[in-house]
Formats: structure tokens, C-alpha cells, sequence
């Protein structure tokens, strides 16, 4: 009983959609038959029996659908080798049901003659066209929906996956590179290298929390691109510079540690010197803008773009837009989305 409501609750646009369709029809067969309006025209006996019977109808197609393995491809073919067996079985129910009536009155030879019984199965299978036509359709409509949700679940999974995978390459990334710095800062000062490792320690803290979240907010990214930048000062003194020019509007949302790899990035390619700093400037618009100059270091080796692949595909799977990149002779500029 309990299956039946949830059914019934399930599916009760669609039941109701039927009910005002027959009514609709009971009308207009009415009006056309006596050529006049009246009350009797609006009442709804005729279609709550048009309702039941394709409620009848419906089961009948379900049934059907199960006993041929209900598939959740739709195929034309096997449309229609459930509708004109599910037609036949609903043809045969009425006809028995509307026999065990006229032999309960005694009324078999007025229901049952060639006539009437002519109009009926005329009537039957008008009906079963009609209604089993609006079933099929409904429930490819269903089915459909479903499968294009199971798809969305699935490209959703995949995307958590390989954002997941992409956010593991960058972890341990940031991890070596600052420990590397940590080893030279303990030979060269060991109170500065404390100091980098307790900020390092506080630092660290957000790029766990970021490898659990697929965006973070502008202001949290940038207030820890800040602290990070702190660290790079610790090895490089005035060297690299970092200046942040922002917009009113600071909402709206980001991947994490997004800036944080171009900041890297900035310092890692480029040779800053007290006399000669890299000014690295992060603009807050309308999109988010991180450039520096281009002063290339010598015997850097190849450089291998990993870091902006993997930036360019954490945006592509989660809004479908991918960062811009305007490299020039003097500067380089990253441009990123900003996630609304």
C-alpha cells in the first residue's frame, strides 16, 4: 500500500494531466453529440471511467515493460512491441470485465451485440492509442531524465576524482619546495629558519584544508598568497615584491591555491635582485589578474608548464571556463575566472 502512494504521489502531475485530458474530451464528445451545452455536458462520471481505465492501462504497459526486461534505452522497436502487446492485453481485460458486468445485470445480449460491441472495441482501441501513447512518452521522459542525472552524477564524480588527483600533485609540490628552503635557510641563519617554519606551519594548515575543497573564496586565497609570499621574502629578501591592487567587490569564489602557483611560478622562472626586483602584481576586477616581468634566469632548463595545466583543468571541470594566458617579451599575465 505504502509502494502504490508513493507511486501515485510520484507520478501525480501526470495523473492529473490524464484526468483533465479526459474530462476535456468527455466535454467535446458530449457537445458534439447532442449539439447543445447543458450540465449533464460538464459532468465527470464519463472521465474519472476514461481515468480508471487508463490507469488500468498504464499497469498493464508497466507489467509489460518488466516482463520484457524493462530497458532503459529507448528503442523504437521495442516501443512498439510493448504498446501492441500491452493494447492487446488491455483489450482483453476490458472486454472480460465488461462481460463479468453485463452477466451481474443480466444485460449481455444489449452490451454484447454486434453493434455495440463494435463501437466498444472501436472506443477501446482509440483510448489505448490515446493514453498508452502519453504513457510511452511520459516514460521515456522519465527515463531520460533519469539517465541524463545518472550521467550528471557520474561526470560529477569524475570531476571530484580528477580534481582530487590534480590537488594530490600539488601537495606535496609546495610541501618539497619549502622544505628545500627550510634546509638552506639552516645553514645560513637558524632564527630565520624557526621563524620560516613556524609561519610555514601556519601556512600549511590552509593547503590542507584547500586539498579538501573544490573553491575557496578570493579573500581567503589572497589573504594566504600574502602569507606565502612572507615565506619567499625569507629566502629572497627584497628581491621579489608583491603588490595587490583591489577592485571594491572582493566576493565571489576561486580554486584554491590558484594564485599562490603563480606567485610561485613568478619567482621560480623569473631572476629578481635587490637592485632589479620582479614586481608581482595580483589585480582584483572583474577577473582575477596575476603579471610579472619577464627577467629570465639562466640554465633554468626547459620550462615544463605543469603547474598552468593543472590550473587550466581544475577551471574546465568546475566552471567550464579555462584561464588566459598573455605572455609578451617584457611581461607575463595569468587571468583567471572569477567563480560566482
Amino acid at each position: 500500500m505504502k509502494e502504490l502512494l508513493h507511486k501515485l504521489k510520484e507520478n501525480r502531475y501526470f495523473l492529473w494531466f490524464i484526468f483533465f485530458f479526459a474530462y476535456a474530451h468527455s466535454v467535446q464528445l458530449r457537445s458534439l453529440a447532442r449539439d447543445k451545452i447543458n450540465l449533464y455536458t460538464f459532468t465527470p462520471e464519463a472521465a474519472v471511467a476514461s481515468w480508471i481505465s487508463a490507469c488500468v492501462l498504464f499497469l498493464i504497459i508497466r507489467k509489460v515493460m518488466q516482463w520484457r526486461g524493462n530497458s532503459t534505452v529507448f528503442s523504437f522497436g521495442e516501443a512498439l512491441r510493448v504498446f501492441g502487446l500491452s493494447v492487446l492485453v488491455y483489450f482483453l481485460v476490458m472486454h472480460a470485465f465488461g462481460l463479468l458486468i453485463a452477466l451481474a445485470f443480466d444485460t449481455v445480449e444489449r452490451n454484447f451485440n454486434r453493434s455495440t460491441l463494435f463501437n466498444y472495441s472501436f472506443h477501446l482501441v482509440t483510448d489505448a492509442l490515446i493514453y498508452g501513447s502519453f504513457y510511452l512518452a511520459y516514460d521515456y521522459y522519465r527515463k531520460n531524465r533519469k539517465y541524463r542525472e545518472e550521467i550528471a552524477r557520474y561526470d560529477h564524480a569524475l570531476a571530484d576524482s580528477r580534481i582530487n588527483q590534480l590537488k594530490n600533485q600539488l601537495n606535496p609540490h609546495f610541501l618539497f619546495n619549502n622544505l628545500n628552503v627550510l634546509d638552506q635557510l639552516i645553514e645560513e641563519d637558524k632564527h630565520r629558519a624557526s621563524d620560516f617554519l613556524n609561519e610555514f606551519a601556519d601556512i600549511y594548515r590552509y593547503v590542507l584544508q584547500a586539498t579538501d575543497s573544490r573553491l575557496t573564496s578570493v579573500k581567503a586565497e589572497l589573504d594566504f598568497t600574502e602569507k606565502y609570499f612572507g615565506l619567499i621574502r625569507h629566502k629572497y629578501g627584497n628581491a621579489y615584491r608583491l603588490k595587490t591592487e583591489l577592485a571594491e567587490n572582493t566576493e565571489g569564489q576561486m580554486v584554491p591555491l590558484a594564485l599562490q602557483l603563480l606567485v610561485e611560478n613568478a619567482v621560480r622562472h623569473n631572476l629578481g635582485t635587490e637592485a632589479r626586483p620582479v614586481e608581482i602584481t595580483i589585480r582584483l576586477g572583474e577577473k582575477i589578474s596575476v603579471t610579472n616581468p619577464v627577467i629570465r634566469k639562466r640554465n633554468t632548463g626547459a620550462v615544463s608548464g605543469r603547474a598552468l595545466a593543472n590550473l587550466r583543468e581544475q577551471y574546465r571541470l568546475l566552471c567550464g571556463e579555462e584561464p588566459e594566458v598573455i605572455a609578451t617579451e617584457n611581461t607575463f599575465t595569468v587571468i583567471l575566472p572569477r567563480i560566482i
